[in-house]
């Protein structure tokens, strides 16, 4: 049998020093929404496999590692599609996993409720740079809060957070999919297609107007309509207000809006800007939705939304409800590619020893309770490479 080496495709091992980075990012993040009142939660891994295919994930409900039935519920033989066969799955999101612990727990926790939670997710998705099949997501959410002071602190939070890595120059793109919605109305496109629509929406910065126009026309929209859509997006499209008024969109959703945005800018150095394109690939949000972007980077850093409806499939309640989300592998590699180093207080110490005596033990003993880290270590054969790891990884060398 032979064994192989590397990890699973689109899975990765972490060296100690990648792990020390991926550690001092969590720890700072934990410590900076926790002073915004968010509360450390955490979810399993398994849901049930009803719970993700709700049609609640977008596209990545096509991307599911989904988990056989085990013993006698595995029947293979009356089975008749692939997912009589399963019953659970890994999860894609940290959302869905979290909607359903809210509705489970939502009589035990403050309202409104903060959570922050971490943790790995999976997505049989095709591996390249930056994009993998396990990755760690971080979220923030609010439940219980109705009216956009969820958003702002959501907003303000992050940008806190990613300011103590020394990230500046912050763009926020901010849009409503209750705009999105009316665009679609306004121009007479059938509302029950708003999510297909919305998908070749979102690659107009990708493949332009005529690319998306080709697409809508091969999904079977009406040209005129189609067009009508599309002339939307060539007009005041930087002005919130004046844009909404080509299709008469709800005062209330504009105002909205624009008081995240003032207040916003008035706390934190950001620029925030309206684009009616952004469009978010989770047909769960149901109000505004926003991307963060920094200084050099193409593409955002994080994003998120509100998304009022998606506890009430879980506790047939309804409870308001906005979270963020960070893309954690992307700032590390953003992190690690600017040569960022993890700050560090603390002394390390490394004896060396030929044998082992009472007195070096009592010796580590005393400076590990003053706070330093020790190592003991027998002098290797090849003391000189022994030596210049240690100092490579910033020991102070006591031979013994």
């Amino acid at each position: 049998m032979t064994f192989i080496k590397t990890p699973v495709k689109g899975t990765r091992d972490f060296t100690p020093k990648e792990m020390r980075l991926r550690e001092y990012v969590l720890k700072v993040m934990k410590e900076t929404y926790q002073k915004f009142g968010f509360e450390i939660i955490a979810t399993p891994c398994l849901e049930h496999i009803e719970n993700l295919t709700s049609k609640q994930g977008g596209d990545n409900e096509k991307l599911i590692f989904k988990i056989l039935k085990r013993g006698a519920k595995l029947d293979l033989e009356n089975s008749k599609e692939a997912n009589d066969l399963v019953d659970c799955g890994l999860r894609y999101d940290l959302t869905v996993p979290l909607s359903r612990f809210y509705a489970s727990n939502m009589n035990e926790l403050a309202s409104p409720f903060r959570s922050f939670q971490t943790g790995f997710v999976w997505r049989a998705d095709r591996p390249q740079k930056g994009r993998f099949r396990e990755f760690m997501q971080c979220d923030l959410d609010i439940f219980g809060e109705k009216t956009n002071l969820a958003e702002i602190e959501l907003i303000t939070a992050v940008i806190t957070f990613l300011t103590k890595l020394d990230f500046q120059g912050f763009t926020i793109k901010i849009n409503d999919r209750q705009i999105l919605a009316k665009m679609v109305e306004y121009a007479e496109l059938p509302l029950d297609q708003l999510d297909s629509i919305l998908i070749s929406l979102d690659k107009l910065d990708k493949i332009g107007r005529e690319g998306v126009e080709e697409e809508l026309l091969q999904n079977g929209f009406e040209a005129e309509k189609v067009s009508k859509y599309l002339d939307l997006f060539t007009k005041n499209v930087q002005n919130l207000r004046a844009f909404c008024q080509e299709f008469n969109m709800e005062e209330e959703v504009v105002n909205n809006l624009e008081q995240i945005m003032t207040t916003v800018s008035s706390s934190v150095s950001a620029n925030i800007v309206f684009d009616p394109t952004l469009v978010r690939g989770m047909s769960y949000y149901t109000g505004p939705i926003f991307e963060i972007g920094v200084e050099d980077l193409a593409s955002s850093i994080g994003g998120g939304g509100r998304y009022d409806k998606m506890v009430e499939k879980y506790a047939n309640i309804s409870v308001p409800a906005a979270g963020f989300s960070i893309g954690f592998e992307r700032l590390i590699l953003l992190l690690t590619e600017r040569g960022f180093t993890v700050p560090t207080k603390e002394e390390k110490i490394a004896y060396i020893i030929k044998e082992p005596t009472k007195e070096v033990f009592k010796e580590a003993f005393k400076k590990r309770e003053e706070g330093k880290i020790v190592k003991i270590l027998y002098r290797s054969k090849n003391y000189k490479h022994q030596r210049e790891m240690l100092l490579k990884d910033a020991y102070q060398i006591i031979e013994w």
